[in-house]
């Protein structure tokens, strides 16, 4: 059982002064792509789906480094949407385009974990509000993954779906450091301001967490919660030694 995708990054020549202010060069990016991309891959349509995922998922979405403004990274998961999303970047002027398959194993590797840190990079937004418990974020990324595999990969993901987040309630929340941040965007193509509101910040679980790491690992790559294809919802996962973490 496998998540396969395709890793962009595309790089853009520096000018000066830069088209975008200091911090704005996420939302300078997603207007440009927006104006050349299909409409309908920045506005999903209800067609149903699992829980938290009434609207389906876009095919990729975006990763630009606040440090590196000209470096535009897409994690693209359907293999006809590679083409259009380079050829979107070429036409706004990009020097290179480098383009990779990544084919990551969800399969329990039987790597022992009893210690794990997630940390939210950019603005996530969970059910469980500022201390979400590892059932409420391992139901969001147990949802995401499956429903991009059914409508992008190969069929929704092949585990008990109840037996997993029933044992999931069972890993603790140790600590939680989160805070809010306010954002927002505004479209080029309709006018309207959109949040782009979360929490970003640290939270450590405790317990039998080994057979929930792979999924976790993939969520690094396809983000988690709300409008992740703007490029919230990225984290980052690390386990850790809980005796002498303590």
């Amino acid at each position: 059982m496998t998540l396969s995708f395709w890793k962009i990054a595309a790089h853009f020549a520096a000018t000066d002064p830069l088209p975008f202010a200091a911090g704005e060069a996420g939302n300078y990016w997603r207007g440009k792509l927006g104006m050349l991309l299909p409409p309908e891959w920045f506005s999903p349509k209800r067609v149903g789906g699992p829980s938290g995922l009434a609207d389906p998922p876009r095919p990729f979405v975006l990763r630009i480094p606040e440090d590196q403004p000209l470096l535009v990274g897409v994690n693209v998961f359907a293999a006809d949407a590679v083409e259009p999303l380079k050829e979107a970047l070429l036409k706004l002027g990009a020097v290179t385009i480098e383009s990779e398959p990544v084919t990551l194993s969800l399969l329990d590797t039987g790597e022992a974990v009893a210690g794990l840190r997630v940390s939210m990079v950019t603005p996530t937004e969970l059910k469980g509000g500022p201390q979400p418990a590892f059932h409420v974020l391992f139901a969001r990324v147990r949802d995401r993954i499956s429903t991009l595999r059914a409508l992008y990969g190969d069929g929704p993901l092949e585990i008990d779906f109840r037996a997993m987040g029933t044992r999931a309630k069972d890993v603790r929340l140790m600590r939680c450091e989160l805070r809010h941040v306010l954002a927002q965007r505004s479209s080029s193509r309709t006018g309207q301001t959109h949040a782009l509101n979360g929490f970003i910040g640290t939270m450590e679980y405790e317990g039998a967490l080994t057979e929930f790491l792979p999924l976790l690992r993939a969520a690094e790559w396809t983000g988690v919660g709300r409008q992740t294809v703007w490029g919230k919802g990225q984290i980052v996962v690390e386990t850790f030694d809980v005796e002498s973490h303590i």
